[in-house]
């Protein structure tokens, strides 16, 4: 089974995703939050930043585009083919209200003709190998029917189906029927993605689909970053780790952000996801959440309880 870390904007860019591989690995490929391109070349130097192969040693990164635009799309990738990539995921699935007004993300699953439209313009041209990362509908779960249609019209090099629709956000459980169909009703590979946030909900997917050869981790691995280590049978993360993991990642922010004031927004945003492996220690959390300084911040999570 090949494991997949799943982008999250504003979390997982190259600093998270390098300290992480260092500490604890345990994955085949970290997917980077999407870049958004504009019909007039113009790409995000900072999400360009976040990809090149010198902030990224030792680490294979799929890069992820957030487009529904086959020009800009296809001047995208002529710019990251000149840095040595020949994949890219195309973005289906984000359900940020911001990005579903433009007709982007999981706002182009409205109109699945404007789907088949946009990678009928991007395999016309056939740039490089690309992937998809899809929820199931925008309202509805059936609507996955007509998209997996779509997406069997294409040589996709891996379809990453997150069992939900855009109203569902990420609240409720992902629809385990609507993902067994497209499962087996896709001509392309298939990665499952969702909640699986423990070895149990791992085993639970494995054993439901013995076919599946990818998973993609999100949040549950942002919570436990050794999620990926114990689904491969190795020992359970400690709160002494998750302290290890912390001050490093901070000096890796701090000698690139050069800003105590940043580094801690960033480390605030990680724990988010982290304390809820501390459940109890509202006081805790509360201290995190307040903290000026990155001492105050550091003495608080060192303060945290062994995990039982």
């Amino acid at each position: 089974m090949k494991l997949l870390f799943a982008p999250l904007e504003g979390i997982t860019n190259y600093v998270y995703r390098n300290t992480h591989n260092e500490m604890f690995g345990n994955l085949d490929e970290y997917y980077s939050p999407f870049i958004t391109p504009s019909e007039d070349d113009k790409v995000n130097r900072k999400g360009l930043n976040d990809i090149i192969p010198e902030n990224n040693p030792n680490i294979v990164i799929k890069p992820q585009v957030l487009t529904n635009s086959g020009e800009a799309f296809l001047k995208f990738t002529e710019k990251i083919k000149n840095v040595g990539y020949d994949e890219v995921n195309l973005n289906f699935g984000c359900p940020s209200q911001t990005v579903v007004k433009k007709g982007k993300g999981s706002g182009i699953l409205k109109d699945p003709y404007k789907v088949d439209e946009l990678l009928y313009k991007v395999f016309e041209e056939h740039p490089m190998k690309i992937s998809v990362k899809t929820r199931t509908g925008f309202l509805e779960g059936s609507e996955m029917d007509t998209l997996i249609d779509i997406y069997n019209k294409y040589p996709l090099e891996l379809l990453i189906i997150h069992p939900r629709t855009r109203s569902d956000f990420y609240n409720g459980m992902p629809d385990l029927e609507v993902f067994k169909k497209a499962f087996y009703s896709s001509k392309n590979p298939v990665c499952y993605n969702g909640n699986i946030n423990s070895v149990e909900e791992y085993e639970k997917i494995k054993a439901m689909f013995p076919e599946l050869d990818f998973i993609m981790l999100g949040r549950g691995l942002i919570c436990n970053m050794a999620l990926g280590r114990e689904i491969r049978g190795g020992k359970s993360i400690t709160t002494e780790e998750i302290v290890a993991f912390s001050k490093r990642l901070a000096d890796n922010y701090q000698a690139t952000l050069r800003s105590e004031t940043f580094t801690l927004n960033k480390l605030k945003e990680v724990w988010m996801y982290m304390i809820q492996q501390y459940p109890e220690e509202k006081k805790i959390f509360k201290t995190i959440r307040k903290a000026n300084k990155l001492a105050e911040f550091i003495g608080a999570i060192e303060a945290l309880p062994e995990l039982k």
